[in-house]
């Protein structure tokens, strides 16, 4: 991790990535243009070589379809005042070549740009002019490297009589490459200073962005970031602007029910293609706007948090709060024992006090009475519940209610048609669902007019049926589905925990097992709550 920055200061290179960045940058853009200028000069001579060829060839070929000049070489003797001469020369001026040789069948020039010449034999083997063919080349003669064109010189009956040789000197041919590289090297220079520009305001860009930071700093700063998003017990997730998933880490995955390896496939999808919708993805995409807010997502609850970024999106923490929500009703239940028991034994005590007065009095029959009907109260109780609930934990926690919902002033029955055989496949999760829902009913039924709560529980085939009606205000038409959204209750929270949980976790609980929780309105008024459970018996 610390070799590259090692290297860095051994070469005496800058530390900051902006400034590394802007020299590779101008390294690569230097390097491009001269490439791309050797690239361009290195077919530039071959292509002025071919041109300075064939307008030699051209030439020639004009002055070989003249035929006074074909007529020249078969009636007049090689002179410098031969008409051959004459006419090579003015095609020589009139055309800028080096040269325009006129030479016969033996190879004889009969025209020559020095006059001494003309009578001699060419330089260079003429063969294949006189042959027919016509050559193009670049070669060493008497005037020096020339690039020559050759034909055959035809009389007018197309008989060949000679050839004709035009050549360009090849200085003209280097010079104008030479001529062409200040040119290209100034196009070569403004793009490398285009190029060098956008480097720096690249760069710039990138200096924002990297916050000024060295690439070792950048490296430690995500190898840390890594190692804190994996290792702390907080989930947290991270989401780009347009709400799709950029990071989700271990706790966040364990505590959303993803599976362990599909974290790392969360990456660039949506938040609702991972979550599904509800009010944990209203939570965490920010359609729901508040500080430490409660969601249920499967059987936990959690508390949610988001903090947008200076990007457009949002990075959502996620803390485990269902064991303190458990503690939390443990605690209200433990309460209302509490609270049941002491006036339980405020009452236990009257009822002694009651006893010892008749005992005195000598009513011997009338306090055996009294004792009868005191623990019969009790016992029949206890055993309407066992007789109609055959599940001891359903049983125990109705049995535990009624004495609670005593102290409370409110009757609480069980419906004529409730039973329920011992053959629960999940008692704790049905025992969570009643609990919830007696002591909303409860809650509800307490100062109301005729205060009851009755509880229906009975099997249909491999189907569990439970209702709680009560004799409250009941709930609204329109907020019947409401009801059932996390955080939402009409009643104060408690020190200790937050409400609006309870029927979430009922409904949750009910379609976990593919049953459903719905709330209605009681025959008699107030509210009901119906659950059903299918497969819930064996």
């Amino acid at each position: 991790m610390r070799f590259p920055l090692l290297s860095a200061r051994r070469l005496g290179l800058p530390r900051r990535a902006v400034s590394q960045i802007l020299l590779t940058q101008l390294a690569i853009a230097a390097g491009v243009a001269v490439l791309a200028t050797g690239l361009f000069l290195a077919p530039l001579g071959a292509q002025l070589d071919d041109q300075a060829m064939r307008r030699a060839l051209a030439i020639a070929q004009s002055a070989a379809a003249d035929p006074a000049l074909a007529a020249g070489v078969l009636s007049s003797g090689a002179s410098a005042d031969s008409p051959v001469q004459s006419s090579a020369e003015r095609i020589r001026r009139a055309t800028g070549a080096e040269y325009v040789v006129v030479l016969d069948l033996d190879g004889i020039r009969r025209s020559h740009p020095s006059a001494d010449r003309i009578g001699l034999p060419v330089s260079t083997d003429p063969s294949d002019a006189l042959a027919g063919r016509e050559v193009m080349e670049i070669d060493d003669g008497t005037l020096g490297r020339s690039a020559r064109g050759k034909v055959p010189l035809l009389a007018a009956d197309g008989e060949i009589v000679g050839a004709v040789s035009v050549g360009i000197a090849y200085d003209s041919v280097r010079d104008r490459l030479l001529g062409a590289i200040p040119g290209l090297l100034a196009y070569a220079g403004g793009a490398l200073a285009a190029g060098a520009l956008a480097a720096y305001l690249l760069s710039r860009r990138i200096q924002r962005q990297t916050r000024d930071l060295a690439f070792s700093d950048i490296a430690g700063l995500l190898a840390e970031r890594e190692a804190m998003l994996h290792s702390i017990r907080e989930g947290v997730i991270a989401l780009a602007p347009d709400g799709r998933v950029r990071l989700v880490n271990d706790e966040a995955a364990r505590l959303l029910g993803l599976a362990p390896d599909a974290a790392d496939g969360c990456a660039g999808r949506p938040l609702e293609d991972v979550l599904g919708t509800g009010r944990t993805t209203d939570v965490l995409s920010g359609r729901v706007t508040g500080q430490d807010l409660l969601t249920v997502q499967g059987s936990r609850v959690l508390v949610a948090n988001r903090m947008p970024t200076e990007d457009g999106g949002a990075v959502a923490t996620l803390r485990d709060r269902t064991e303190l929500e458990h503690l939390g009703r443990e605690l209200d239940s433990t309460r209302g024992l509490i609270d049941a028991l002491r006036a339980q034994d405020h009452e236990h005590a009257n009822r002694l006090h009651t006893l010892l007065g008749l005992l005195e009095l000598g009513l011997h029959e009338e306090a055996v009475e009294f004792v009868t009907e005191v623990a019969g109260v009790h016992r029949t109780t206890a055993e309407q519940v066992t007789e109609k609930v055959h599940d001891p934990l359903l049983a125990a926690l109705l049995v535990g209610k009624a004495t609670v919902a005593a102290e409370r002033g409110v009757p609480l029955r069980l419906a004529g048609t409730t039973l329920l055989p011992d053959r629960l496949v999940d008692p704790g999760g049905l025992v969570t669902i009643l609990g919830n829902l007696v002591d909303n009913a409860l809650d509800a039924a307490t100062g109301s007019a005729a205060p009851l709560v009755e509880v229906e529980l009975r099997a249909e085939g491999r189907t569990a049926v439970l209702r709680v009606r009560d004799s409250g205000p009941g709930v609204p038409a329109a907020r019947r589905e409401e009801i059932f959204t996390e955080g939402w209750s009409t009643k104060q929270p408690k020190a200790h925990r937050e409400r609006g949980l309870g029927l979430a976790l009922v409904r949750r609980l009910a379609e976990r097992q593919g049953g459903s929780a719905r709330a209605g309105e009681a025959a008699d008024g107030g509210a009901e709550f119906s659950v059903v459970l299918p497969e819930a018996l064996r």
